[in-house]
């Protein structure tokens, strides 16, 4: 005995499409809200970002295994002629880690 084939709508519910005329009624999409200025960084956070840079920047020498006023020195010593922004930064912080250690502290040489 065979089995009874059924349609392909047997098996599947159907799903009906929405009419034209309520499309009519909705109301338009509103304007998206104005976005919000970003805030601005900190003083800290712009220092920190400059100091970065200056880690990034090979022109200077190689800054593992010494710290960033060490670092800065050296550079002055060599007619490298750093930025004297860096020395200003590195003077005022002079205690904080984050200011005293280059991006490259933790790695071994």
């Amino acid at each position: 005995m065979t089995a009874k084939r059924g349609l392909i709508t047997d098996t599947f519910k159907v799903v009906k499409k929405a009419r034209k005329d309520d499309k009519r009624n909705k109301r338009p999409p509103s304007p998206p809200a104005a976005d919000p200025e970003p805030p601005r960084p900190s003083k800290r956070e712009i220092d920190l970002q400059e100091l970065r840079k200056f880690d990034l920047d090979w022109r200077f020498g190689p800054c593992t295994g010494i710290s960033r006023l060490q670092r800065w020195e050296r550079a002055a010593l060599h007619g490298l002629d750093p930025p004297h922004e860096i020395k200003d930064i590195l003077l005022t912080e002079s205690v904080d880690p984050e200011y005293t250690h280059s991006l490259w502290r933790d790695y071994p040489l």
